[in-house]
């Protein structure tokens, strides 16, 4: 499915990044932090280990995190460096070695006593959760992109063999365990219960039901099921058959863990954080916050920004996060955002992962309109009556039309990354060809500027045009055909495949009372530059 490749050439790509992503502060004088987000660009899997540190894994950070939960300091980091890409989910034998699965590659690997990497098996896009049995067989599973369930050789050298196909629609199990009774346990992501299996046989039985969207289910020292349910952002155990809730959170969640005190540790992939949770308290390990931010618009007094699995508005005259809407995986309507703009009251949303352009009431979180099955969008802008939308599918700038239609306005492009309305057209920034042109109602191209390195996000105060440099995270000010380099943030993440826009994430900036605000995807913040 095409769908399925541009999001795992997606994570790829940010996965390359980090190889080459310098971790040092932004030093420019005129520029501010603005708002700042979370440790981890969002956590996957979590698993204490026999050293008493729990890891947690990250698909878009593409690192496993050792996190120390006394000093709620990340004590080391696995990365592409150590041949980790994108993990899902994590767990450990009976010698203490860890093993990880890649979501979008299908690589099931992990690390030997002596630290050697060892390939278990390749299964395909949708490996993620991963579980061992009490006697050291390992099992897999395939979600959201297959739904299949295997029991993998942890030396890679039989074959995997199939215990169960079909386990679907679109994700077989996510988040298991191995159960007292010699069962595997997992939650079915789309089927609202959690099974049990016999893995010798493939026999299957329901376990609990009633659930919205079950994410992980893990067993206390004392035999006892617990379940996480993402959608809800609730943690339940199993009491008799019947689901007793046990802690009331936030929605977004992915996985949980039991220390060796039974002490319960909770990740979200929306927010990046890791909590400790003791029925509605809640302790913050690792604080959540922005997890990797792309585009970004001002709507009213506040910033809004597209935060892949989340969307969020910061006050811009307090620096406070006013709201935030965190998407449940596949399973609502917000869905996984990458850029944003103003609609009069509402705020147009763009997502090439999902190809559809939204329209958020952010004054009550609803999505009031969707458009599906587009062409790989980037950006979207009002124009007119209409939505111009840059589509790198077929290289354009296109009106959408209220009933979903598409007329081509120019298709002079190579990679039209963000659109925005200017004067009596629009500018539209050309990553590829270094190039921000202006777009008159007719569909006649003007190259304003030329000579530029990855044009991404563009403003304008005044007659100024301001660009983001994805390659190089340069803030450039273009004057008079005098162009000025006037701060400098993080590189963005890069392209792997022509099927996916080059800006990948998009690095987003906007202006408003005469600053420019500028998202930092890889340092997970906002800037305030004065020009």
């Amino acid at each position: 499915m095409l769908k399925a490749y541009i999001m795992k050439k997606f994570y790829i790509s940010i996965i390359s990044l980090f190889i080459l992503w310098s971790c040092s502060e932004i030093n420019n004088s005129n520029v501010e932090l603005f708002a700042s987000g979370a440790k981890i660009s969002g956590v996957n899997g979590i698993h204490f280990g026999p050293d008493g540190f729990l890891y947690a894994t990250s698909v878009i950070g593409s690192d496993i995190s050792v996190v120390d939960t006394k000093s709620k300091k990340i004590i080391k980091r696995y990365g592409p460096e150590d041949g980790v890409f994108g993990p899902d989910d994590i767990a450990f034998n009976n010698e203490g070695e860890f093993y990880w699965t890649t979501i979008l590659t299908g690589e099931v690997a992990g690390f030997n006593s002596e630290g050697k990497k060892i390939i278990a098996a390749n299964l395909g896009p949708g490996v993620n959760p991963i579980t061992f049995s009490d006697d050291g067989r390992l099992f897999v599973a395939q979600c959201f992109y297959d739904d299949g369930l295997f029991e993998v050789d942890p030396l890679g050298i039989e074959e995997p063999r199939s215990i169960k196909e079909g386990l679907g629609p679109y994700c077989g199990l996510n988040g298991m365990d191995w159960g007292p009774d010699g069962r595997l346990y997992g939650p079915r992501w789309f089927k609202n219960e959690v099974v049990s299996l016999n893995v010798d046989t493939g026999e299957m039985r329901v376990e609990a039901t009633g659930l919205n969207v079950p994410a992980a289910v893990k067993f206390d020292s004392n035999g006892i099921l617990h379940i996480l349910d993402t959608a809800d952002g609730k943690v339940f155990k199993v009491v008799d058959g019947e689901l007793v809730t046990i802690a009331n959170l936030l929605t977004g969640l992915d996985n949980f863990a039991f220390n060796d005190k039974d002490e319960i540790f909770v990740s979200s992939y929306a927010d990046g954080s890791i909590l400790k949770v003791n029925g509605d308290n809640t302790e913050e390990i690792l604080p959540g916050g922005i997890s990797h931010p792309g585009g970004l618009a001002v709507y009213k007094d506040s910033l809004v920004i597209a935060d892949i699995q989340s969307v969020r508005s910061f006050n811009i005259n307090n620096r406070n996060q006013d709201w935030v809407l965190r998407n449940i995986f596949r399973a609502s309507p917000l869905g996984a955002n990458t850029s944003a703009a103003i609609l009069d009251d509402y705020v147009l949303l763009t997502s090439w992962v999902d190809n559809t352009v939204k329209i958020l009431n952010p004054e009550n979180g609803k999505i009031v309109k969707s458009f599906e099955g587009l062409n790989i969008p980037v950006s979207t802008a009002k124009f007119k009556d209409s939505y111009a939308v840059a589509l790198h599918g077929n290289s354009s700038i296109s009106i959408l039309n209220d009933d979903g239609s598409l007329d081509i306005l120019s298709d002079d492009f190579d990679s039209p990354t963000h659109v925005i309305p200017y004067k009596d057209g629009l500018l539209v920034s050309d990553r590829n060809r270094g190039e921000v042109a202006m777009i008159s109602s007719s569909g006649d191209k003007n190259i304003l500027i030329s000579g530029l390195d990855s044009p991404e996000g563009i403003a304008v105060i005044e007659d100024t045009i301001f660009v983001y440099e994805g390659d190089t995270g340069e803030i450039k000010s273009i004057f008079d055909n005098k162009i000025s380099v006037i701060a400098n943030l993080s590189a963005g993440s890069p392209a792997a495949s022509p099927l996916q826009p080059p800006s990948m994430v998009f690095n987003g900036i906007v202006a408003h009372k005469g600053n420019i605000y500028a998202t930092d995807e890889m340092k997970r913040s906002i800037y305030k530059i004065s020009p």
